[in-house]
């Protein structure tokens, strides 16, 4: 009875300290994190600014890089790129590439996405950069533009190289940032396919993210490997309105980088949900855009504005949101930012997304704005 009642004051006067006890989702990482992909929120952290070897999932940076290329039209899918002895001389993972050989970028981003290719990271690092080393510098600008304090990159790949670290927030960031770009989905997705098909170097891939198969709502994202960083995983996984991100770094082995994976998820899944505050497909009003051709743009949200309730609790309160717009002059590009929106919680600014472009705006010339003012006079929109 005595026993009993010892044990009972102390669950009353220690509840905080078994409620942290509770939560160890991933006993066996050296460090792990889970955070919601549209309001950013942290749910679950384990050591996550320790800066740890990253392996493969360095190429998430790459990715990355490879796509904003495509985007600005600098590279495109059907480019034939021709392979250097340096990209073919990769060890580790790879397309087995020879020196001399072409292969589109499409294929080469799929040996990377599915495979984890170092031979075909390396090509395209060369393609974009003219060198690897030049690619890996600006590797390292992404990361400071994405205000990351615990990452530092000294090849494109993630094989094992001194002073070659990355923690498992930075690397959540990033895989935040990854997704961004939707088309990544078209080959995170793949379980397997060919390289090279009806010829006598066909090159079978299989994606050893095995979560895709095991977990329901998986889509990506990248797996990794090496001695001094064992094994890896960033997972992202999407059930109805929520994307979970989930990074688990230093595990022993695939089982167990991958148990701890799904812990967190589960957990992500089973206790919390998102309220959509602001859709970004919804334009939030027109910008003036000075000496335009058009005098105005629809604005609208970089990303959703979600909020993470728990479940089962009432919905945080006082939730409203204003904008702030840039003075914005012509030209302007279509996704261009030109203010922020501010999601504010009892008045405090809990979160900044920014407004971009809907369209494009050209410059106006002097008929232009000729026209416009004489248009505006006839209205009555002047006043002397």
């Amino acid at each position: 009875m005595k026993k009993i009642l010892i044990l009972l004051l102390i669950i009353l006067l220690f509840p905080t300290i078994i409620q942290a006890e509770e939560l160890i989702l991933a006993p066996k990482a050296t460090s792990a994190i889970l955070i919601e992909y549209s309001s950013g929120e942290i749910i679950y952290q384990k050591e996550a600014h320790k800066r740890i070897a990253p392996a493969s999932m360095t190429k998430i940076l790459s990715i990355i890089l490879i796509l904003e290329e495509i985007k600005k039209g600098n590279m495109i899918w059907n480019e034939m790129i021709k392979v250097s002895a340096e990209a073919s001389g990769m060890g580790g993972t790879q397309i087995f590439l020879e020196t001399g050989e072409e292969m589109s970028v499409r294929d080469l981003f799929k040996g990377i996405v599915v495979s984890s290719a170092n031979d075909a990271t390396v090509a395209l690092a060369e393609r974009i950069a003219g060198t690897e080393q030049a690619f890996v510098a600006r590797m390292n600008e992404k990361v400071r533009e994405l205000g990351l304090k615990n990452t530092q990159f000294k090849n494109s790949h993630g094989l094992d190289e001194k002073d070659h670290y990355s923690s498992a927030y930075d690397i959540a960031i990033m895989s935040k940032e990854l997704l961004r770009h939707e088309e990544i989905f078209e080959f995170s997705t793949i379980y397997e396919d060919y390289l090279r098909q009806n010829t006598p170097r066909k090159v079978w891939l299989v994606n050893s993210n095995k979560l895709l198969r095991l977990y329901k709502g998986v889509d990506g994202l990248k797996t990794g490997f090496t001695d001094a960083a064992k094994s890896c995983l960033t997972v992202t996984a999407k059930r109805n309105n929520m994307r979970l991100i989930a990074v688990v770094m230093g595990a022993l082995d695939t089982a167990t980088r991958n148990d701890e994976a799904i812990k967190m998820l589960d957990y992500g899944y089973n206790q919390y949900e998102v309220d959509s505050i602001i859709s970004k497909n919804n334009s939030l009003g027109k910008v003036e855009i000075i000496k335009g051709r058009k005098k105005y743009v629809e604005a609208f949200p970089l990303q959703e504005g979600a909020i993470l309730n728990k479940r089962g609790q009432t919905n945080r309160n006082n939730i409203t949101y204003d904008y702030q717009v840039n003075k914005v002059e012509a030209p302007v590009k279509k996704g261009d930012v030109i203010g922020k929106i501010l999601i504010r919680e009892s008045g405090k600014i809990i979160k900044e997304i920014p407004l971009i472009a809907g369209s494009a705006v050209d410059r106006a010339n002097i008929l232009d704005l000729f026209f416009r003012n004489l248009k505006d006079i006839l209205s009555g929109d002047i006043n002397f």
